[in-house]
């Protein structure tokens, strides 16, 4: 087996390439692809070095895989190239996501769906991920009608130039100096800002947008209503998310912590409560607090998970692994 990273020095790509190794991934060759700018430079992977090459429509032959971690410009760029390679393009941005040929997978709640696919496999949107994984199994006692989420997203989810602005942006401000946002639209230590991604035209945001659409599609469930408010954090890392289902029927508390406990890659808290620091530099996704949802006739719980592992990194790699194990 033959697998290729594209954009393998940004901070998913990196973990991308840590994930492969923690799960012991068997293969021939591991070609890690960036721009001209990273060409050449050596990356340790097990027992030895790999050279990054330069990402070009050539780059991707006799590849069976493609891990996505570049804009969704770039994947749209290369996409050609590498389905005309007969590799398959497991992408992490969000170019294909809602096309009706490209399977939207999250392993453990639709993983047969990654093999029906033309080339291409889209993973989700990282707190489309990190919520469903909390309320999916909820959804299999009985389909979810309404969603009402709140999430509040560390900056990890714009990529090393995030982590790197919060922590100047605190030293900073520790030195009494003035601070100039360049990735957030506004100062983001001590902080929060209620605005991610662009204007749908509606006053819906896009990154708001996706938990429906997406969970929709990844939920077979295409009469599910849902409403979103996206916070931008001073956390580095790991996404949380306030979210309110109500089913076709009454779900118990019990029955619904118990569902959720036994899921595959959650981690269900009966004392305590979920935490970005908790969950941090690990797959799995810790939901609690679950409880009566009076407003909407059904469940609140919260939730929290590794944006760049399970909401990026390590998804993808668990599709390539559904994939190769079916």
């Amino acid at each position: 087996m033959k697998i290729g990273i594209l954009g393998a020095t940004g901070a998913v790509g990196r973990q991308m390439l840590e994930c492969i190794e923690e799960r012991n991934i068997a293969c021939d060759e591991l070609r890690l692809l960036a721009s001209s700018r990273s060409a050449g430079k050596a990356v340790k992977f097990r027992d030895s070095e790999l050279i990054i090459q330069e990402a070009k429509d050539t780059a991707f032959e006799g590849l069976d895989f493609v891990l996505g971690a570049v804009e969704a410009e770039f994947a749209k760029e290369f996409a050609p190239a590498i389905k005309q390679s007969g590799a398959v393009f497991i992408d992490n941005s969000s170019s294909f996501r809602l096309n009706p040929d490209v399977p939207l997978v999250v392993p453990e709640i639709n993983g047969e769906d990654a093999l029906h696919h033309n080339g291409i496999i889209s993973n989700p949107n990282c707190s489309t991920i990190i919520t469903l994984m909390a309320v999916a199994p909820i959804h299999r006692l009985s389909p979810i009608k309404r969603m009402v989420a709140s999430t509040y997203q560390a900056v990890s989810g714009a990529g090393i130039n995030g982590m790197r602005e919060l922590e100047e942006e605190v030293k900073a401000l520790a030195a009494g100096e003035a601070v100039q946002p360049k990735v957030f639209p506004a100062q983001i230590a001590y902080n929060c800002i209620p605005w991610i991604g662009s204007d749908t035209g509606n006053g819906v945001t896009t990154e708001e947008a996706k938990l429906g659409n997406e969970g929709r599609k990844i939920l077979h469930n295409p009469e599910m209503k849902v409403t979103c408010t996206c916070v931008r954090v001073p956390v580095f890392r790991s996404h949380s998310i306030s979210v309110s289902v109500a089913c076709e029927r009454e779900i118990g508390i019990e029955e619904a912590a118990k569902a959720i406990d036994a899921a595959d890659g959650v981690r269900y808290l009966v004392e305590g409560y979920p935490m970005p620091l908790d969950t941090s530099n690990q797959d799995l996704v810790f939901a609690g607090r679950i409880r009566k949802d009076p407003a909407l006739d059904g469940l609140a719980l919260w939730c929290c998970g590794d944006q760049i592992r399970k909401g990026a990194a390590s998804n993808a790699v668990q599709i390539l692994e559904y994939i190769v194990n079916h």
